[in-house]
């Protein structure tokens, strides 16, 4: 409470300084003059600056981008004009009267109305946003009034007994941390996007370089903290062996889920875009490969997390393998009256008709399979690049090919018949 009062006392005295000084007029007038003509540089500068700056719409180049980049920054062209004019004006106050603790104090109010036209009008993440509105713009305010070094001194005194850390470098360390880690995410999320684009590399690879990545970026950034807080790398001793305790005791899955996901990319044998089938019954589509696991979809929608740990030490069936195709067989059934000589020529001609069914490594083949209760079994086989599942019906169009040229042909598919005997009543 003697501290607030101090500071009020502090400010009245100023005020009424200001107020008794000719000087202080001065200053004031010099001011308000810069001020306005910033306006008017502004109003004039804004859209020459704009039509400048806008690239081609059609222009999507890395140079268009950054030009786009920067027009989001004109809204800071009236708070910077005003700062520079001001400063001007406090060369000639000080030369002619030797103060400018007004002029001073309107440099620090302009930094303070660039700070909130930061984050009000530029940042457009909402974390970075709440980041400024709790953090940049208090700090800009304390700033503006002139009480920010007594505050920032006040707490480089105070220190944090449980880290033994001064409180400002606790608290500038959280809040930076807390923006590096959001910048590391955005630039892993680019550069994953980017190094994923890069068709000429296998996907295993790309997959493998956007992991790499990302524990670059991550640990950049955690070295950043550390050098902020100031803390002595030897303390990543102490917690290196922390680590290596709770893998020892409780953390086993999880590290041989990670080293597994890093074989799982190393070999190849499963990356994104591969339909899978594990032992346990799991089975679909690999969208999504993590540290500790991956997301498998089914055709049916559903998402299923399978612990990369499960991809080395169980049977892993892939069925789409780069460079490989998968192989069908469909049943059908002709009459006994049926000369069957001709039925692997006729439904071999008319499955291969079918847009998806392939000549390699093996054309359609008609097997005669048995002498059934009711007709002639047959099957075919065929392959195609994809999975009879999903939005694939490869079983069922082939099955129609079969029914049309069996009609063709004037061929009857059997159904099932029973020969009843009745048995005279002997009396």
């Amino acid at each position: 409470m003697d501290l607030i009062l101090d500071y009020w006392q502090k400010a009245k005295d100023i005020a009424l300084a200001w107020i008794t000084s000719p000087a202080a007029y001065a200053q004031l007038g010099l001011l308000v003059a810069a001020f306005l003509l910033a306006m008017i540089a502004a109003k004039f500068l804004n859209p020459r600056l704009k039509k400048l700056i806008t690239p081609p719409e059609d222009d999507h180049s890395l140079l268009a981008k950054s030009r786009r980049f920067g027009l989001i920054f004109l809204p800071l062209l009236l708070p910077i004009l005003a700062y520079a004019f001001t400063a001007a004006g406090e060369q000639v106050t000080r030369s002619l009267f030797g103060a400018g603790a007004v002029i001073a104090f309107g440099k620090r109010v302009f930094i303070f109305l660039a700070a909130r036209i930061l984050v009000n009008k530029i940042i457009y993440s909402p974390f970075l946003k709440t980041i400024g509105r709790i953090f940049v713009v208090p700090v800009a305010g304390l700033y503006a009034i002139g009480v920010l070094p007594a505050i920032s001194k006040a707490l480089t005194e105070t220190r944090v007994p449980l880290v033994n850390l001064p409180l400002d470098n606790l608290v500038i360390g959280i809040v930076a941390g807390a923006v590096l880690f959001w910048l590391g995410s955005w630039t892993n999320e680019r550069g994953g996007e980017y190094v994923r684009s890069r068709q000429e590399m296998r996907s295993s690879v790309r997959e493998l370089a956007a992991k790499a990545l990302q524990i670059f970026i991550f640990g950049a950034v955690f070295f950043a903290i550390m050098g902020i807080l100031e803390l002595p790398l030897t303390s990543l001793a102490v917690l290196g062996g922390a680590v290596g305790l709770g893998i020892g005791f409780g953390l086993q899955s999880i590290a041989s889920n990670f080293v597994s996901g890093i074989i799982l990319l190393l070999e190849g044998q499963a990356t994104v875009g591969d339909y899978v089938e594990l032992d346990g019954g799991e089975s679909g589509k690999i969208i999504k490969m993590m540290s500790r696991a991956t997301i498998l979809e089914t055709f049916d929608g559903r998402w299923i997390v399978v612990p990369n740990e499960h991809f080395i030490t169980t049977r892993v069936t892939n069925f789409s393998d780069s460079g490989s195709a998968n192989r069908y067989s469909v049943d059908f059934s002709v009459s006994y009256d049926t000369d069957i000589n001709k039925i692997p020529d006729i439904v071999g001609a008319a499955v291969a008709t079918h847009p998806d069914v392939l000549s390699e490594p093996e054309e359609p083949d008609v097997e005669l399979v048995s002498f059934g209760d009711s007709g002639v079994n047959f099957c075919v086989e065929f392959w195609v690049n994809g999975l009879d599942d999903g939005k694939n019906k490869y079983s069922s169009d082939v099955l129609f090919l079969i029914w049309n040229a069996l009609k063709e042909h004037n061929i009857t598919i059997p159904y099932p018949q029973r020969e009843v005997r009745l048995l005279n009543d002997k009396d």
